[in-house]
């Protein structure tokens, strides 16, 4: 079974988050500069196996953000670089709050909880996890 690979895009940085082969967990790969981001799709695709993409979206459930353009740009732009591959779109509402309670819970020091790119990455993994428990 392929991957599902997902996404907490932003306009300067990403978080990455990959499930495991057989679908039924999400854990957190990478945040990288937006800037670098087709590339790092393109040798990750080379690798992997993915079937599916999944990108935070907070204007699911009400109205557009500042990111809400970037978004559907970036989910424009996966669909036509990568035709086979489906795109799917999950409400983020509150992942970087999850993210966060994830890492106190989990015992993360607060020097490493600062760390932006940790909250991306962890916030990326708990929108995959959201659709991982929506698609069972």
């Amino acid at each position: 079974m392929a991957k599902v690979l997902a996404f907490d895009y932003g306009i300067r940085r990403t978080g990455i988050a990959i499930t495991d082969d057989l679908q039924l967990i999400a854990s957190p790969l990478d945040a990288i500069d937006t800037a670098k981001l087709w590339a790092f799709i393109d040798a990750l695709l080379l690798k992997e196996a993915v079937e599916a993409f999944v990108v935070g979206d907070p204007a699911l459930l009400g109205e557009a953000t500042d990111s809400s353009a970037a978004i559907d740009a970036f989910c424009e732009k996966l669909h036509k670089r990568y035709p086979k591959i489906a795109v799917h779109r999950v409400d983020e509402s509150y992942s970087s709050r999850e993210a966060m309670q994830a890492m106190v819970a989990g015992g993360m020091k607060k020097k490493h909880r600062r760390d932006k790119k940790t909250l991306d990455k962890i916030s990326a993994a708990v929108i995959l996890q959201r659709w991982l428990n929506e698609a069972s």
